[in-house]
């Protein structure tokens, strides 16, 4: 037979579900970390900036493929888009904002940021561009005019 639970008034009201899904986050991300160690062998400081990926969209359209990628608030001189060796990678910072008072919650990334993506052989690396507008930076690979596919006659 089970007993009812009786609850007092501190525990309904100590529940906070979104410390306890941060918590959640952060016990998952040790895990990551021990799992999957960092290049060189070590893992970062204490209190050391991890890098991290802004979320990014890839579409594959009929000349091109768009890359595009959220940034909110980050001037264009923060970022820096290369191309080498069939990898595009697109790396920058967000620094910290100066506050005035308390930051009570803080859920945005600040720090280095680097998203890299291998590039199809059939891309023209010599025409890319990128732009940025309204917190998103679009980055246009164009495909190689050899590479897209057309009809052949046959002849006879």
């Amino acid at each position: 037979m089970t007993l009812p639970a009786h609850r007092g008034r501190d525990s309904v009201s100590g529940w906070a579900p979104l410390r306890e899904l941060e918590e959640l986050r952060a016990r998952m991300d040790q895990l990551m970390r021990a799992a999957f160690p960092f290049p060189g062998g070590g893992f970062p400081e204490a209190g050391a900036a991890e890098a991290w990926t802004p979320p990014a969209d890839v579409e594959d359209t009929e000349d091109a493929y768009l890359m595009e990628l959220e940034l909110p608030g980050v001037d264009k001189d923060q970022i820096s888009v290369e191309v080498g060796d069939g990898e595009l990678d697109v790396h920058g910072e967000i620094k910290e904002k100066e506050r005035t008072g308390v930051l009570r919650r803080q859920t945005r990334h600040v720090g280095q940021f680097d998203h890299r993506t291998n590039l199809p052989p059939n891309v023209d690396t010599e025409h890319i561009t990128a732009e940025l507008t309204d917190g998103v930076l679009t980055v246009r690979v164009p495909k190689a005019q050899k590479a897209k596919p057309h009809r052949i006659e046959i002849t006879g």
